[in-house]
């Protein structure tokens, strides 16, 4: 029997009663309900639960059904015009700007280069992507990871994500390997190219509909996928029985946004908001608006002060995301150990998923203003925190690249990005970057 993960409705109560937890919702009720039965809590790793669970199943449609149903009383808005009113500082348009091919080229580079870093240790903790790292003399993190040298011990305790790991260690990178966090970049290009700056949510639907294959999508996407092939509309495909919608799959999403309104991250933030609300809401919208923003402001800016800024400005401040990146920022400002930072982070963030939007978007803020500019040590930190690896470094990679300009030629591959897309598979991100150019003024 094929047990598909991310979307059975007994495989989402547990994570949306943690959703319930995060955002004030009270589920203690429900929850007794649910465990009266046998259901499982949230697994640690989102996916299916054990064999036989799908007995289960009638009960947890009506616990989801009834979960929906109950408000959360924090002041967290999706809807745009609401999101703007809650930010005192939302930057005024401003079109016009002129980004230098480098800064956009900066931009692909980067984001490929963070996320090749991160590919082989995605989904192990922060204590085995030191140990592999110092294992192989790589500590602080300097370079790509390799399995040469490895001691045996050390591997079997922190396998690589064998997935990835084929593709994304020192010894194997020939090209730039497919990966999801360069594949929605793809797809905004594409829905750009396709229907113009004017694109609308149901553009990006009907676009994934033709081109993405399902199983390249996870958790809120694919749950979202589930719900357009049920026939349900943008933008409750974000809220039908989805109990991701504040994981950072939005916040992957975003960069060409930010890329093709360089200097505006008003504009930035709204397309990713287009974007975003086909999967998310609340801190998970904010992600993608968040990264857009500091994007488009990466491509003019001369400090990772003034991009970071950018970013929180389209964030709404009484946000549980705005509290938690500016802490991280502060914290970052003010301590010299990135460890000690880290230990911060975790001590704040650690009950959350390691791929939701907030920890991982406090991580991103902390490594851009710790790092400095620096672009090793940015990507080098966001992938020591052990939570979403390949797409913190991504980020993080995209926002320095651009802000520098280019990358150092350590972390340049062969220029042929791998994707399953129509279209793109061997791509050279000279030409990604001549075609994003193209969408930044009508």
């Amino acid at each position: 029997m094929i047990r598909l993960t991310w979307v059975q409705p007994e495989d989402l109560v547990g994570h949306e009663l943690r959703q319930a937890a995060e955002d004030g919702r009270d589920a203690g009720r429900i929850a007794e309900r649910w465990h009266a039965e046998g259901g499982h809590d949230a697994p640690p790793r989102a996916g299916a639960s054990e064999p036989g669970a799908q007995k289960l199943r009638p009960l947890a449609e009506r616990l989801l059904d009834e979960l929906d149903a109950m408000d959360s009383p924090l002041d967290e808005p999706t809807d745009l015009i609401a999101i703007i009113a809650a930010c005192p500082g939302w930057p005024q348009p401003r079109p016009g700007h002129v980004a230098s091919r480098d800064r956009v080229l900066g931009g692909w580079l980067g984001r490929s280069a963070g996320c090749v870093l991160g590919k082989p240790v995605e989904k192990l903790p922060r204590e085995g992507v030191r140990e592999l790292a110092e294992a192989t003399g790589n500590w602080p993190i300097r370079g790509w990871f390799t399995a040469e040298g490895l001691p045996d011990e050390v591997a079997e305790r922190w396998p690589w994500n064998r997935r990835s790991a084929v593709n994304s260690l020192a010894e194997n990178i020939d090209g730039i390997p497919e990966d999801d966090d360069l594949n929605y970049a793809l797809l905004a290009l594409s829905v750009l190219e396709r229907h113009g700056r004017g694109f609308t949510t149901d553009d990006v639907a009907k676009l994934w509909l033709d081109e993405l294959p399902a199983g390249r999508t996870f958790t809120a996407e694919r749950v979202a996928y589930r719900n357009l092939l049920a026939g349900v509309e943008p933008p409750e495909t974000a809220t039908y029985r989805n109990p991701f919608r504040e994981w950072i799959g939005a916040l992957i999403r975003a960069d060409v946004y930010g890329w093709v309104n360089p200097g505006d991250p008003g504009t930035a933030a709204e397309y990713a908001w287009r974007d975003a609300r086909l999967t998310h809401t609340a801190n998970g919208v904010y992600g993608a608006m968040f990264v857009a923003a500091m994007c488009a402001t990466a491509l003019v800016a001369t400090s990772v002060e003034e991009v970071v800024a950018a970013g929180l400005s389209v964030v709404p401040p009484r946000s549980r995301l705005h509290l938690a990146v500016r802490q991280a920022a502060e914290d970052a400002a003010r301590e010299p150990d990135f460890e000690r930072v880290l230990d911060l982070l975790h001590e704040r963030h650690g009950g959350l998923h390691w791929v939701h939007t907030i920890n991982n978007a406090a991580l991103i803020a902390a490594a851009l203003i710790h790092g400095g500019g620096d672009f090793t040590a940015s990507i080098a930190g966001a992938v020591a925190a052990g939570w979403d690896t390949d797409s913190a470094g991504a980020t993080v990679g995209s926002v320095v690249g651009a802000l520098n300009g280019g990358v150092p030629g350590q972390w340049t591959m062969r220029d042929s990005l791998a994707s399953s897309l129509t279209g793109f598979d061997g791509i050279g991100l000279e030409e990604l970057a001549r075609r994003t150019q193209e969408m930044m003024h009508p």
